[in-house]
């Protein structure tokens, strides 16, 4: 059974654009990804001063005796 050629062209644009919309959802995936390792970044910068800050503040206080 030969395929016609209309069929092939319909086929062919169908799945161009189904690709279009792949494509776009990759954009927008990439792009959430990119904000999420942004405040997963800025998270580890929080804890790291925070830390910084507790160990400051241990050294600073004296130590309760019989420790």
């Amino acid at each position: 059974m030969p395929l016609e050629l209309e069929t092939l062209k319909s086929e062919r644009d169908r799945l161009r654009d189904a690709l279009r919309e792949t494509e776009a959802d990759v954009r927008k995936v990439e792009s959430d990804l990119k904000l999420l390792r942004q405040r997963e970044i800025q998270t580890k910068r929080e804890i790291e001063a925070l830390s910084t800050l507790i160990e400051m503040k241990e050294q600073r206080e004296p130590k309760p005796e019989g420790t």
